[in-house]
């Protein structure tokens, strides 16, 4: 599980910012999860979800894509890079040195009751400095340290790390190297990457739909896909699902592994629409069950459909899912029950994570109902310099059974837009009178 993310100079990011999931007093009991995190040692408590709320524009789609950028430097930099190249960075813009500025990213995740900590420091032409630890009697352990083109290798599987220096290159992580030498030491922090900080947002919803269609066709998977279908609300009764053509079929595959980041390229994923998946869904009606095409689905059905998928798999494996605007055209009670599936132990008993960023306040929760704990909802807003600034709600000291949702709208934890209705009024009425 993650324990803790951070960054410096990334993106809408100017100085550092940092997202924990560890719980707090504040948590919620019931969704706390103990995981060993050192050998001997006592269990550290770890939160299944978090939540980003703020005005529009105020950084929280940013911190998703850095989480997002982290993995596809871990996973792509190797196999994707060519020796005169340079890395993807994306430093903070609006400043006066934040362009010229090398951009760090760090985290704290558990693997195998054994807590490992990453750090990369990178900027657009190199990897500047890279190092991972592990705590498996508590202090730190050390696998590798980079500095520049000096690495310092731990005390164990010298010779395989030395075999990962002969090939490595500026522009390429030693974790992404490592794993394609299968360096043993190294290769299960790799594929935490690799399986985790997946991103659900619009433009990876076509191959989100084709996962949830593929997951149709297997006989352990169609009946869970189908019940999430159903509960929804959405008038769906089932659907069905007819071969696929070998040549769409081959693009949808690949789409998944570029996704998974098992494949290379873009291009498949831009190529696939809903309507090449061959699914129909069938919807009540008053004379029973009628097949329709993907044209006359509604948005919010298409949507629903297309997260389905990416949260069976999280749930399955225990991964960690980024889903961009979760209550986009979704009705917040679905996305409180959607919520519900990772802060349960019973339907998420593989650990799984979500992080999310909203704006319907009522996924906040009120006086009676909390679809988050009070440490698990962060907020995002923009200083003077254009920068976001990340805080938990849990900072304010928000008392047990308050009306968050409603307090945020009345600006009480701030992160909310300064709006002039009146002036935007105005602007209207200029405008109107400027056609006449």
């Amino acid at each position: 599980m993650l324990l803790a993310f951070r960054a410096e100079n990334a993106r809408s990011f100017r100085g550092s910012v940092e997202l924990s999931l560890e719980a707090t007093r504040l948590a919620e009991a019931e969704v706390v999860r103990e995981i060993p995190w050192r050998e001997g040692g006592q269990p550290i408590e770890v939160l299944p979800v978090a939540g980003l709320f703020g005005a529009n524009a105020s950084g929280k789609t940013n911190l998703l894509r850095i989480m997002s950028d982290l993995r596809g430097f871990v996973v792509h930099s190797f196999r994707r890079g060519n020796p005169g190249g340079g890395l993807p960075a994306r430093p903070f813009l609006l400043g006066d040195d934040g362009a010229g500025s090398p951009t760090t990213y760090e985290v704290d995740v558990v693997l195998g009751g054994v807590l490992h900590k990453y750090r990369l420091k990178i900027n657009g032409k190199r990897v500047l400095e890279e190092s991972a630890h592990s705590f498996p009697r508590g202090r730190s352990l050390l696998l590798f340290e980079r500095t520049g083109d000096a690495v310092r290798l731990g005390a164990t599987q010298r010779g395989r790390g030395r075999a990962v220096v002969e090939i490595l290159r500026p522009n390429a992580l030693f974790l992404s190297t490592a794993a394609a030498t299968n360096h043993p030491l190294l290769i299960g922090l790799f594929e935490w990457f690799q399986r985790n900080l997946l991103f659900a947002d619009v433009q990876s919803r076509s191959v989100r739909q084709a996962l949830t269609a593929g997951m149709l066709e297997q006989e352990d998977l169609r009946e869970g896909v189908l019940e999430l279908l159903r509960e929804a609300d959405l008038g769906i009764t089932g659907a069905k699902k007819r071969e696929l053509d070998p040549e769409i079929k081959e693009r949808v595959v690949r789409a998944l592994n570029v996704l998974r980041g098992e494949e290379e390229g873009d291009e498949a994923v831009e190529e696939i629409e809903f309507d090449d998946f061959e699914v129909r869904l069938l919807h009540r009606s008053s004379g029973g069950e009628v097949e329709l095409n993907p044209v006359d689905e509604s948005r919010g059905t298409l949507i629903w459909f297309g997260m389905v998928g990416p949260v069976i798999e999280a749930l399955q494996k225990g991964s960690l899912l980024l889903a961009d605007e979760l209550d986009a055209s979704l009705h917040p009670a679905l996305v409180s029950a959607l919520i519900s599936l990772f802060q349960s132990k019973r339907s998420n008993p593989r650990r799984a994570q979500l992080i999310f960023n909203a704006h319907d306040v009522t996924v906040m929760g009120d006086s009676a109902t909390h679809p988050l704990g009070r440490d698990q909802i962060w907020f995002t807003e923009k200083d003077e310099d254009g920068g976001t600034r990340l805080y938990p709600l849990s900072d304010l000291n928000p008392r047990k059974g308050e009306a968050v949702g409603r307090r945020y709208l009345a600006g009480r934890y701030g992160a909310t837009p300064i709006v002039s209705t009146r002036a935007i009024q105005q602007i209207a009425e200029s405008v109107a009178v400027g056609v006449e």
